[in-house]
């Protein structure tokens, strides 16, 4: 007797259903292009609306991204060094699309939906510690030297003061 069959799992109805009409898919080239920048200047938008994090981010890149241009380092280190705020703003925005999709998806408690949202938050706080330790390594030198030459006497005891403090 032969063994009896399992049988197959029904394909899904995307493979079957035709997909919806979307104007901008038969876009190409510049047309392209310009919807893409559209929507993501839309997106960037709707950050600074509705993402508190976002935006203190962005209040910290708009001091940061300054002085990584003009802090006198070698060429690479500039690179690094705006590289590592920029690279905290995009993980910022991928966090905040996934929250958003998962609250699209449904507002009520469930594993899944918190252990999306707390990977894209362990994700943020990665790209912060790589931000914090490349400017401590890159610029905190350049720092600590401004401020031996221009707040030595009053500066840099309270700062040493305060360092030793955090244990």
């Amino acid at each position: 007797m032969l063994p009896a069959r399992k049988p197959r799992a029904p394909s899904p109805p995307s493979e079957s259903a035709p997909l919806p009409f979307n104007p901008y898919k038969g876009n190409r080239g510049v047309t392209r292009a310009w919807h893409a920048m559209k929507n993501s200047v839309a997106g960037v938008r709707v950050a600074i609306r509705e993402e508190s994090a976002f935006r203190q981010e962005l209040t910290l890149a708009a001091v940061l991204l300054p002085m990584g241009v003009f802090i006198p380092v070698e060429p690479i280190a500039h690179v690094l060094l705006i590289g590592s705020v920029l690279l905290v703003l995009i993980v910022e925005l991928l966090n905040s699309g996934v929250e958003t999709a998962i609250d699209r998806i449904s507002l009520e408690h469930h594993e899944l939906s918190r252990r999306a949202k707390d990977l894209g938050s362990a994700a943020v706080m990665l790209a912060l510690g790589l931000c914090l330790m490349t400017w401590g390594i890159l610029a905190g030198p350049w720092v600590w030297h401004w401020c031996q030459e221009w707040g030595g006497d009053w500066l840099l005891p309270r700062l040493t003061g305060w360092l030793s403090t955090i244990r």
